[in-house]
């Protein structure tokens, strides 16, 4: 049986019904609600022929588990992410330089949202997340990722290592983001098929992960921070390779 996921907010609906609006499975709005804003959304479901419910605020504060939901609430199927099987076939059948973001073990839903924001911002081919480890796709995800989730092509391996190797087959470069290192990625070419790998918050890479990679960079910093919180060091990261290749 298919897994369905709560989203909320005006945001996040409209990106899921440009998106996807044969996923949704209820849509409920506060009964006391009737502004333009709801009404455009609510007209949208109507020419779909998608039911919606009317409620009372303490059953979509409820819902929401009492995050901002602005009068809206949607309950919409989760489909399955395709696997490594499924990366491999994407990545071979491509006809330009490759990018590709790897998330090791990103475990706050807010990081990973925000990851998935600067990865469909920057234009990469697809994200891949390990099954085991990384934070789960929820509403926060969701809300965050600012209707990314919805535009990106995703993956869920068991095996980051594995699929490191599996990459590198396909001549992708893999560099991964370790302030240890003494290379800076603004050395780097990042126009050639690449894929950055990026570490979970606090910890980093891990050990396999590290030790897989092709190249490790650092992003240079001048302050008197030790790093930066992953989502920010992926959106520096990304685009760079996006510079590089617009110009």
């Amino acid at each position: 049986m298919s897994k369905t996921l709560i989203i909320f907010g005006f945001h996040a609906i409209q990106a899921q019904l440009d998106a996807a609006p044969e996923g949704f499975v209820r849509v409920l709005t506060l009964n006391n609600r009737a502004d333009q804003r709801m009404s455009h959304l609510t007209n949208q479901f109507s020419q779909l022929g998608i039911p919606i419910t009317q409620a009372h605020k303490p059953q979509l504060d409820k819902l929401s588990k009492n995050q901002s939901h602005q009068g809206i609430v949607a309950e919409i199927l989760l489909p399955t992410l395709p696997n490594q099987d499924a990366l491999i076939n994407f990545v071979s059948g491509l006809e330009h330089s490759a990018l590709i973001l790897l998330l090791d073990s990103i475990q706050d839903p807010r990081n990973l949202g925000a990851c998935l924001r600067s990865a469909n911002a920057a234009g990469v081919d697809c994200v891949v997340i390990n099954k085991d480890g990384s934070a789960p796709i929820n509403a926060l995800v969701h809300k965050t990722s600012a209707g990314a989730l919805n535009q990106l092509k995703l993956f869920q391996v068991t095996n980051l290592a594995r699929t490191i190797k599996a990459l590198q087959q396909e001549n992708i470069w893999v560099v991964g983001l370790d302030g240890a290192s003494s290379t800076s990625i603004y050395q780097l070419d990042l126009t050639t098929p690449t894929a950055l790998i990026m570490g979970a918050e606090g910890k980093g890479l891990r050990r396999l992960s590290k030790q897989s990679c092709d190249q490790l960079v650092l992003i240079p910093m001048q302050g008197n921070v030790e790093s930066l919180n992953v989502s920010v060091a992926t959106g520096i990261s990304l685009f760079e390779a996006s510079r590089q290749r617009l110009t």
